[in-house]
């Protein structure tokens, strides 16, 4: 039994996107070869146009994956908190502690905003905010957040983790930046309280 050909096409766009990844981590979007890449993954120009369009279009693949995974961290360690505010917390906190990963703070906080345009637009920050908001929705629901609209306040938490994050990316020293980032994101959310903690 031969492979399907979406079979094949969903194993070139697995190769390719890993290889860019590589590539984009290493060398940064603008000096990374599309020769050199598509040879890594065992491919041709034209598979990479077939899949992807361009080298932009390779580049927010890279992009989607790694941010999803970044968000779906980030969530997994929010579940691990003792409650859904600590949890709301600990998941923006971890989400801008990422931001210290150089391959991280390269392709998804410095070569994605230049070339990708604002995140906040991104396929991927949006299915985030759509489990935030609903974190939202719950604590406001058990009296525990200010009677707020949810989806604002959703996008300005997700906003301000964003933000800290392409701010340790960009910055000299981003290991002295992030604990700044972080005290202040959790006092900003603390802001959405009901009840001063």
């Amino acid at each position: 039994m031969g492979k399907s050909r979406s079979q094949t096409m969903q194993e070139n766009r697995v190769k390719l996107i890993a290889a860019a990844r590589k590539a984009f981590a290493q060398r940064g979007y603008s000096a990374a070869s599309m020769d050199e890449l598509t040879a890594d993954a065992g491919l041709t120009r034209g598979a990479l146009y077939h899949n992807f369009g361009d080298k932009r279009g390779l580049l927010a693949a890279v992009v989607d994956q790694m941010d999803t995974e970044m968000a779906a961290r980030a969530q997994e360690i929010g579940a691990r908190a003792d409650n859904d505010w600590q949890g709301l917390l600990a998941e923006g906190t971890a989400y801008i502690e990422m931001a210290l990963d150089p391959e991280v703070q390269r392709i998804v906080l410095l070569d994605g905003p230049a070339v990708l345009g604002d995140p906040s637009q991104w396929p991927s920050q949006n299915s985030c905010l759509q489990v935030t908001k609903s974190a939202v929705e719950r604590l406001i629901t058990q009296g525990i957040l200010k009677p707020v609209d949810a989806e604002a306040a959703a996008r300005l938490l997700s906003g301000a983790a964003l933000n800290a994050a392409l701010w340790i990316a960009a910055s000299e020293n981003p290991q002295s930046v992030l604990p700044r980032a972080v005290e202040a994101f959790q006092a900003l959310a603390a802001g959405l309280l009901l009840k001063p903690s």
